[in-house]
């Protein structure tokens, strides 16, 4: 990875789900920031574990409103470190439920962000996860 590059960020919406506005205002966001932004659209673990392998993203973005994070959010993170990608950090966002927000975190992701983050937030600790990963 080289360094003066912009942060690459990867993001995908989990699975079937219909919602797409959020995950297209962060992408337009981040970019605006002045990140390169890799949008798949919809896409099961598999493929987004594969787009990440191809890409080389400095993060890896899941959007996720229907349900389905407890379950394809960790998968993602599994089928990373299966393909020794273990150090591209997984974040999420969509409407979860706090509860299942630790959950997610003990398998493996890395930050959830809820509907009412502040997109500085999202982006302050995009740019320190790229930075870390780079050191």
């Amino acid at each position: 990875m080289a360094r003066g590059r912009p942060i690459k960020v990867l993001l995908a919406k989990l699975g079937l789900d219909i919602h797409w506005r959020g995950v297209v205002s962060i992408s337009r966001l981040l970019r605006d920031a002045g990140m390169e932004v890799i949008y798949l659209g919809n896409q099961f673990p598999e493929a987004i574990a594969t787009a990440a392998l191809q890409e080389a993203p400095d993060v890896v973005g899941l959007s996720t409103l229907s349900g389905n994070h407890l379950s394809l959010g960790p998968k993602v993170v599994r089928l990373l470190r299966e393909k020794g990608m273990e150090d591209i950090p997984v974040i999420m966002g969509g409407v979860i439920p706090p509860q299942d927000m630790e959950e997610l975190k003990r398998l493996g992701i890395r930050e959830v962000f809820g509907p009412n983050t502040p997109v500085s937030r999202i982006i302050s600790f995009i740019e320190q996860e790229a930075r870390e990963r780079r050191v």
